[in-house]
C-alpha cells in the first residue's frame, strides 16, 4: 500500500436551509475544513473539520477550532507529522499527530477521516468493515430543532413527521417558559407517534432550575434530557432528581469522560461524535467504554456536509453501544432535494449522491471508503479563498 504524499486543505461555507443555532452558539453554522489526503497511486481521502469556535468541552477544558484555526494546526504540525504513514495505520497516525501537538481533535478528525477513506479506497472496503463491521445497516436519524420561533418549529416537526421521522429533539436551555411552550407546542403538532427529546447545551443556571424546567415537560413524554447544566457533578444533580435518562454531550469529550462520568452516575446516555475524541479510531474507544459501564449511546455532530457525516454514518453502524436514534444530517446535494426537510440543513451538499434515507432512517453506504464520492466541482463552488496544498 502507498503512503500518504499529498494533503490539501479547502475552508468550504455552505449555504443553509434555516438558520439553527442552540443554547451558547454565536456565529451560524455552515463553515467547514475539508482534507484531501492523496497517496503516490493517485488515489485520495477526504474528511472534514466542522470547526465552531464556541463549541467545546466544558469549564474550558475543551475549547473551540475555527475554520482559521484548523487551517492552521493541519498546515503547520499535523500534515507534516503524518507525511510518509500509511493511511491504515490509524494507531501510529494518531500517535504522530499527538507528538506533533497536543489537543485540536476536530483539526485531527478531519486528518484521520481522510486516512480511514482512503485505506478504505486502497483496501476495497467501507470504513465501517475497518472499525470492525456494521452492527446495523439502517441509522434512524433525529431531526433537530434549533432556537427558532414557535410557529416555524411547528411547520416544521409536522412536514419531518409525514416525511419518516420518528424522533425529534428540540433545543431547549434559553428560558424556562418559552422552552416549556415550545415543547408542548410540538408535542400537540405531531402527537403520540414520534419520539421527543430535549437540548438544552448546559443552558440552565443550575441544576434546581433545569430540574424544575424539565418537571414542568415530562407530561410531553421525553425520552432523555441531554446536557441540561455544565459540570459532571451538576449533571449528576439533575441525573438523580428525575426519572428520565440525561444524557452527556459536552461533558463527554473522550473515553476518560466517560469513566468520570459512570463513577458519578451522572449521565445514562453518551452522545458520541467522530469529532470530539479525536476521529473514529477514538470514538470507537468512548463506545467501547460506554457499553462496558452500561451506558447507551446515539451518534451526534456539528451539523457536517456529506463528507463529515459520512464519518458519523460509519460509526453509527459500527458502534455496538451505538444503539439509539442519531442526530445526523441526511445530506443530499441540491439537484436530488424536491422540498423535503427531514434531517436537511443545508441547500446543498458536497457529495456526489444523497444519502438513502427511507422509513426514517438512512442506508449505511457500502461503497469503498467513506462509501458515497466527493463532489469536487461543489467544493470548488462553495471553497473560500484558494485551496492550500501542505
Amino acid at each position: 500500500m502507498a503512503d500518504i504524499v499529498a494533503i490539501e486543505l479547502h475552508h468550504i461555507a455552505l449555504p443553509t436551509r434555516r438558520e439553527h443555532k442552540w443554547a451558547g452558539l454565536s456565529e451560524p453554522i455552515g463553515g467547514y475544513v475539508l482534507v484531501k489526503m492523496s497517496d503516490a497511486n493517485g488515489l485520495a481521502g477526504w474528511g472534514e473539520a466542522p470547526g465552531l469556535k464556541d463549541w467545546g468541552g466544558e469549564y474550558g477544558r475543551y475549547f473551540g477550532e475555527s475554520p482559521g484555526t484548523t487551517i492552521e494546526v493541519i498546515r503547520h504540525h499535523l500534515a507534516p507529522a503524518v507525511y510518509g504513514c500509511l493511511p491504515g495505520e490509524i494507531a501510529e497516525l494518531h500517535a504522530r499527530m499527538d507528538r506533533a501537538i497536543k489537543g485540536y481533535p476536530y483539526a485531527k478528525a478531519a486528518v484521520e477521516f481522510a486516512a480511514y477513506d482512503l485505506a478504505g479506497k486502497q483496501h476495497g472496503l467501507p470504513v465501517h468493515r475497518l472499525l470492525g463491521g456494521a452492527s446495523r445497516r439502517r441509522i434512524p436519524v433525529t431531526h433537530s430543532i434549533g432556537l427558532i420561533g414557535f410557529e416555524e418549529a411547528e411547520r416544521e416537526v409536522a412536514q419531518v413527521a409525514r416525511e419518516g421521522i420518528r424522533t425529534i429533539k428540540i433545543k431547549v436551555g434559553v428560558e424556562p417558559d418559552r422552552d416549556v411552550e415550545m415543547v408542548k407546542r410540538i408535542r400537540d403538532t405531531v402527537g403520540a407517534g414520534v419520539a421527543l427529546c430535549v437540548d438544552a447545551n448546559m443552558g440552565y443556571r443550575t441544576p434546581g432550575e433545569a430540574i424544575r424546567t424539565f418537571r414542568r415537560m415530562e407530561r410531553c413524554e421525553l425520552i432523555y434530557f441531554e446536557q441540561p447544566v455544565e459540570g459532571i457533578a451538576r449533571l449528576a444533580e439533575v441525573a438523580r432528581a428525575i426519572d428520565a435518562p440525561v444524557m452527556a454531550d459536552e461533558s463527554a469529550w473522550n473515553a476518560h469522560d466517560v469513566i468520570e462520568i459512570a463513577e458519578k452516575r451522572a449521565a445514562q446516555i453518551v452522545s458520541i461524535y467522530t469529532t470530539k475524541p479525536g476521529g473514529l479510531y477514538r470514538a470507537m474507544e468512548v463506545a467501547a467504554v460506554a457499553r462496558a459501564a452500561g451506558l447507551v449511546c446515539n451518534v451526534n455532530g456539528s451539523v457536517e456536509t456529506g463528507v463529515g457525516n459520512l464519518a458519523n454514518i460509519a460509526l453509527a453502524a459500527a458502534a455496538p453501544a451505538a444503539v439509539l436514534s442519531c442526530v445526523v444530517p441526511v445530506s443530499t446535494p441540491a439537484e436530488m432535494q424536491s422540498g423535503q426537510i427531514a434531517g436537511i440543513y443545508y441547500k446543498d451538499d458536497l457529495i456526489a449522491e444523497p444519502m438513502r434515507f427511507a422509513d426514517g432512517a438512512i442506508e449505511v453506504p457500502e461503497g469503498n471508503g467513506m462509501g458515497i464520492a466527493v463532489d469536487e466541482a461543489k467544493v470548488a463552488r462553495y471553497r473560500v479563498g484558494e485551496p492550500s496544498t501542505v
